[in-house]
């Protein structure tokens, strides 16, 4: 089971505790008003049972027949008049069982001379039984029914549980917001983070947004100063590593190139060791321009309109490879205002990779979609595996293949620069899978207005 986010967590924290103070107020509210009713209800009952026990003595005492005494007593619905003579009971009805419903104790009470109450539950419901002395041997019983009362009641307690259920609702309401509101000032540093990820290190936070996170926020901004910092220093010491290494290199690669047409005057070891070092000083000459280009990826754009279809051809054609693969999808533009060094770069770049380690080019395509510009490369070979997708791109990492392969070729720099280069133009590079076998390596570019 997954942990609840920080949000969920004070949402459901304010939802419980305002279900469990709510819950607490209506019942204390519940118990003081049932209290309240139930009091008044008892005390209205015997003061009509006083007075109906008055005229009920009076008629007795007129030699009254005892059933129309009872039939004098204006009882309602509500209440139950019985008389207990000598042992016996009488009532207005052939209901036996009323008397059942009067306590032992509260009937030895009565015919002690004593007034009594008390609180009882009969087949009906709950009710009241009173019981008042007449005379010996006599004595008046009410048994006032408390149903009117607990309908009473259970309205209120229907009504204290939505009052309750909503006072939840609207705390866990007001959790959520408050604990989105709280988490604001988090949401706007992890979008700075993915800013700064991307490659945005122009990303701030605003200190006076919450003074309370003021010293985080300040923190973050030096955080990223220094990241900044930090990586200017090491682009400005790649490329002046690589400036520095251009000069000695240039007198290598001449005095490997006087080796070179002079291999045929040496002898068959010595030849094989010029070979070796003409070779070996091509390829760093190669690592040394990559790196240079990799430190001039965030330079400022140089933007003009390209025509990207006959610079494809023109790469395709330098390479040996056939430039009617070079096709422009349908509704595209041949023509994109963009970066034309930069874009001459990836697509070359592309085309290196499907050649050295690719199988070969299979197309290319550009094309647009909604406002970005495409461009796919497709190669015949076996393709990349999904846990080195994003791995590739990174700086001196070479395929899987073309180790397999033995190639030594390149120094896993060409993808890198692609990867770079297509950042600095508001897009990304990635790879997929090509149908029918082979790998499609796709650049999506932002489209610059002309």
């Amino acid at each position: 089971m997954s942990r609840l986010g920080l949000r969920a967590r004070v949402t459901a924290t304010v939802a419980i505790g305002a279900l469990a103070l709510s819950t607490a107020i209506a019942a204390l509210s519940y118990q003081f008003i049932r209290g309240s009713l139930v009091a008044e209800r008892e005390r209205t009952a015997t003061r009509t049972a006083f007075s109906d026990a008055t005229w009920v003595r009076a008629r007795l005492g007129q030699n009254t027949n005892t059933v129309d005494v009872l039939g004098g007593v204006d009882a309602g619905s509500s209440r139950r008049p019985l008389l207990h003579i000598n042992g016996k009971w009488f009532s207005l009805s052939t209901d036996t069982v009323a008397s059942a419903d009067i306590p032992v104790a509260l009937q030895q009470m009565v015919d002690g001379g004593q007034p009594a109450r008390q609180r009882v539950r009969t087949s009906s419901g709950p009710a009241i039984v009173i019981g008042m002395p007449l005379s010996d041997g006599t004595q008046y019983y009410e048994i006032v029914s408390l149903a009117e009362t607990q309908q009473t009641l259970d309205l209120i307690g229907l009504v204290l549980s939505l009052v309750a259920g909503g006072v939840t609702l609207a705390g866990g309401g007001l959790g959520w917001y408050t604990g989105r509101l709280a988490l604001r000032p988090l949401v706007h540093m992890a979008e700075a983070a993915r800013g700064i990820a991307a490659g945005d290190l122009g990303a701030r936070l605003d200190p006076m947004s919450d003074p309370d996170l003021e010293p985080l926020s300040a923190s973050f901004n030096d955080m990223v100063d220094q990241l900044e910092k930090r990586i200017e220093r090491d682009r400005r010491f790649a490329a002046d590593v690589s400036h520095e290494l251009r000069s000695p290199l240039q007198t290598l690669a001449a005095a490997a190139a006087v080796l070179d047409r002079r291999r045929g005057q040496l002898d068959e070891r010595t030849a094989a060791a010029a070979q070796l070092v003409v070779e070996e000083t091509d390829r760093f000459q190669q690592l040394v321009t990559d790196l240079l280009e990799i430190t001039r990826a965030d330079s400022e754009l140089d933007l003009s309109d390209v025509d990207v279809l006959a610079m494809a051809r023109d790469l395709c054609r330098s390479r040996g490879i056939d430039p009617s693969m070079v096709v422009v999808g349908r509704g595209a533009e041949s023509t994109w205002h963009a970066d034309g060094r930069r874009v001459q770069q990836i697509v070359g770049n592309l085309l290196d990779n499907a050649q050295c380690h690719g199988g070969g080019v299979v197309s290319v395509r550009l094309r647009q979609r909604g406002a970005r510009n495409v461009i796919e490369v497709d190669d015949a070979g076996p393709g990349v595996q999904p846990e080195n997708r994003e791995l590739i791109f990174r700086p001196f990492v070479r395929g899987a293949g073309a180790e397999r392969r033995g190639d030594t070729v390149g120094a896993g720099l060409g993808l890198a620069i692609v990867a770079r280069l297509a950042d600095s133009l508001g897009g990304r590079a990635s790879v997929l899978d090509r149908p029918g076998g082979g790998a499609r390596f796709r650049v999506i570019l932002a489209r610059r207005p002309s």
